[in-house]
């Protein structure tokens, strides 16, 4: 029996309820193709595509858009060559991309930050577990330097950025993935779950990193550690690809993730 695209789609929202303005969908290709093989990533890069086509997988399930903006929207990319090249290969491929950003985040619990939780091995830790972030009591206390290098080995990346005060013991912690390390989102959870330690993917750098700033040169006890977007997030598309080769045991599924964007010069 062939697996469809749409075989694929059902599974994943079979029990979510995605808001009228979603972003998922499929961004290339038809429902109806037969699935030759899957990659789950958190970019689609050109390098992962060209792999997909070297490994004849013809279906790229997605966090985030192939296409450098929130929405997919392409009108604004018209005869950009660097655009213009990547649509080539995917549409000569007969690659067929779909995005998982909606969809994954409202899974109870959320999967993005599932999948990071159990990639830090910290699933005993867990207090409470919010909309927008997970919070973690540390019983025995870690400083915040300790836990730094906790996520950098864990998480197989060269760097993480800290603000405030590395020594402080940490007992109480929030996790946010991905775009969620905004002031509005962190700094209530600062004050109402008595946090010593904020981890997220990313934010604005005027926001939560200022506001502890300002919190260590008032003599208070917070730190703060940014991951990075990308590192934050995927080892909750790998997760979900572990899912996807259970649910579809007949499929070559694959988790395929990308080297950091940034290099840090020192």
């Amino acid at each position: 029996m062939n697996i469809t695209i749409q075989d694929i789609i059902q599974y994943l929202t079979a029990h979510v309820e995605l808001p009228e303005n979603t972003v998922d969908r499929l961004i290339t290709g038809s429902s109806d193709q037969t699935v030759t093989g899957v990659f789950v990533t958190f970019m689609p890069t050109q390098h992962v595509i060209e792999h997909a086509v070297q490994r004849g997988a013809n279906l790229i399930i997605a966090h985030e858009s192939p296409f450098y903006n929130h929405h997919s929207h392409t009108d604004w990319l018209a005869n950009d060559p660097v655009y213009e090249t990547k649509k080539s290969l995917i549409t000569e491929a007969g690659i067929s991309i779909y995005r998982c950003h909606d969809i994954i985040h409202r899974f109870q619990p959320d999967g993005i930050t599932e999948g990071l939780i159990q990639a830090l091995g910290w699933s005993s830790y867990v207090e409470q577990q919010l909309a927008e972030a997970d919070i973690l009591s540390f019983p025995e206390g870690r400083t915040a330097q300790a836990i730094a290098h906790h996520v950098k080995s864990s998480l197989g990346i060269d760097y993480v950025r800290v603000a405030g005060n590395a020594e402080i013991v940490c007992r109480r912690a929030a996790v946010l993935v991905g775009f969620r390390g905004n002031g509005p989102v962190t700094i209530p959870l600062i004050q109402n779950e008595q946090l010593d330690l904020i981890i997220a993917g990313e934010g604005f750098e005027w926001e939560t990193p200022e506001y502890i700033r300002d919190a260590v040169q008032q003599g208070k006890s917070k730190a703060l550690i940014m991951m990075g977007h990308a590192e934050s997030e995927a080892s909750g598309m790998k997760l979900l690809a572990d899912r996807l080769a259970e649910r579809f045991p007949e499929l070559s599924v694959r988790f395929v993730g990308e080297k950091p964007v940034y290099t840090v010069i020192k």
